[in-house]
């Protein structure tokens, strides 16, 4: 199987999991934050993730000096797009409750974990 299919695949079993574990604590703890938010953040973190693995994958596949610049516009992009959907977030939203922002940042955390792990895997992989 092509890296960018397992990956994909890896990925929506990633997010299945965390949005699994999200609704099983939701529905023990009474906290003040709904299932749909959860599943929002969720969801654009994972949109941010693959377009950044996949940005990365395809320089891979191309000559040693564009694989540079395919890591460097991935890993901005990136930076970019998850600035901007914190201002989105946080400002537009209004969802600056303790829940949501911990929420946030727990989802931001996973997922870039992810990310990097997909990064340095490929590149512990790939002879210099």
């Amino acid at each position: 199987m092509k890296p960018i299919y397992k990956n994909i695949f890896i990925l929506v079993i990633f997010n299945s999991l965390l949005l699994l574990v999200a609704f099983i604590v939701l529905t023990f703890l009474k906290a003040d934050i709904h299932f749909y938010d959860i599943s929002i953040v969720s969801c654009v973190f994972s949109v941010i993730s693959l377009t950044t693995i996949s940005i990365f994958l395809k320089g891979q596949t191309k000559e040693p000096d564009s694989q540079t610049l395919h890591s460097l516009v991935a890993l901005s992009l990136k930076f970019l797009l998850e600035l901007i959907f914190t201002v989105l977030w946080f400002i537009i939203a209004k969802k600056s409750s303790l829940t949501h922002v911990l929420i946030f940042f727990v989802l931001y955390l996973a997922l870039t974990l992810f990310t990097i792990y997909v990064i340095v895997k490929t590149l512990k992989n790939k002879a210099l």
